[in-house]
């Protein structure tokens, strides 16, 4: 395990450098979740209003996709091998299923002893990982959706749970603290347990969001209230930091026709960056499988 410092190695040339994508105040200040579908289009939560999920063309254009029913509201997006698309509903205590053609909304799971499912991953099994935090009290849960909707709860009372990711080869659970500012990592079984806790790196500062895999196993991580992306090996080494124009960078995603464009929701400039990088990302290449 590694400690975070600020020795890192400088980006070169045109790769890490971020520049905007969508105009400021295109989202509002609950800018999170971003995914990209297998055809290059960017799904995001709170275009425009709180609610509703956006969609935003590889040319930057943004619209509303949908507004989620019933006073829910969305925080991770992921997609499925089969191309629809889950959102994690904190308010509703819902995983929301999406049929990316009907634009049909249900809800493919529902806990309520969740806090607030916040983050989502996927492995190659689509199965579904959910972070839980409970911001008042500083702890958090581990939860797995199966493909058939069953709800188990693989670990509580951790700190206050956020980003969440499975490694290339679905071995490995990652799973940050924000409160905490820790990273860990955990043993993932064939049947989706978790085993063999251990840290994996700890910030001497600021907050972490939500964070994604390459695939070469490196998580790339949002350093909420510092305003940059850390680049961490999958052996807790920050490789680098990319800054981002601004200070509350929420969560990620890659995209791009190559899979090496991350997408990154700001919450204070209520937008969405991007930045090229040297791998493309763990999701994109599954989805295009």
């Amino acid at each position: 395990m590694e400690t975070a410092s600020d020795n890192q190695a400088q980006p070169a040339g045109d790769l890490y450098k971020s520049s905007v994508f969508t105009p400021a105040h295109s989202f509002t200040s609950g800018a999170e979740g971003p995914a990209v579908d297998k055809d290059g289009v960017l799904y995001a939560v709170n275009f425009e209003k709180q609610g509703t999920i956006g969609q935003v063309t590889p040319e930057g254009k943004g619209s509303i996709f949908i507004e989620l029913p019933g006073g829910s509201v969305g925080n991770g997006i992921r997609f499925h091998s089969g191309g629809k698309m889950f959102i994690a509903d904190y308010t509703n205590h819902n995983i929301l299923q999406v049929d990316m053609v009907s634009k049909q909304i249900s809800v493919f799971a529902h806990e309520p002893k969740m806090n607030q499912p916040n983050d989502i991953a996927i492995d190659d099994s689509d199965r579904i990982y959910a972070s839980d935090p409970n911001w008042g009290n500083g702890t958090g849960n581990i939860w797995r959706i199966d493909t058939d909707g069953k709800v188990t709860l693989l670990e509580a009372n951790t700190g206050t749970t956020n980003g969440i990711e499975v490694s290339p080869d679905n071995k490995t659970l990652y799973v940050n603290e924000t409160v905490q500012r820790k990273v860990w990592a955990y043993d993932l079984g064939k049947n989706g347990s978790i085993s063999n806790k251990r840290l994996l790196i700890e910030f001497p500062d600021f907050g972490m969001d939500g964070m994604r895999c390459d695939t070469k196993g490196n998580l790339y991580i949002t350093r909420h209230g510092k305003g940059t992306v850390a680049k961490v090996s999958p052996a807790g080494k920050v490789l680098l930091e990319i800054p981002v124009s601004g200070k509350m960078p929420s969560n990620l995603a890659f995209g791009g026709k190559d899979g090496r464009t991350v997408y990154v929701t700001l919450q204070d400039h209520g937008n969405v960056e991007k930045f090229r990088v040297e791998d493309a990302g763990r999701e994109w290449k599954m989805l295009k499988k």
